[in-house]
């Protein structure tokens, strides 16, 4: 049984930083692409970044340059840091992977950034 659980989400200031994890259990995350989505009130869920089982990473354009992906094979994890965060950061984030076609979820973390 695959399951996501993210870590790390909290209230901060703008400007302030956040590291988020991804621990997983049921799966070897090293042999799948691995996604951090997020999804603000109102708003539909969008891709924020993601890394291949090769460790190519891509980032969408609003946060580019402030969030790094990346992944520890040894824990079995992945991990977002999230610098110079702004307001519009605000979301609860989600873990994302694919296996055989079938997709996995974690049950999210707040990120809320607030001065």
């Amino acid at each position: 049984q695959v399951q996501l659980v993210e870590s790390g989400g909290g209230l901060v200031q703008p400007g302030g930083s956040l590291k988020l994890s991804c621990a997983a259990s049921g799966i070897t995350f090293r042999y799948y692409p691995v996604s951090w989505y997020r999804q603000a009130p109102g708003k539909q869920r969008e891709l924020v970044a993601s890394v291949s089982n090769g460790g190519t990473t891509n980032y969408a354009d609003s946060v580019k340059g402030r969030f790094t992906i990346s992944r520890d094979n040894a824990k079995n994890t992945v991990y977002l840091q999230m610098n110079s965060l702004k307001p519009e950061d605000t979301a609860v984030y989600y873990c994302n992977t694919v296996r055989s076609t079938v997709g996995y979820w974690g049950q999210g973390t707040q990120v809320t950034v607030s001065s």
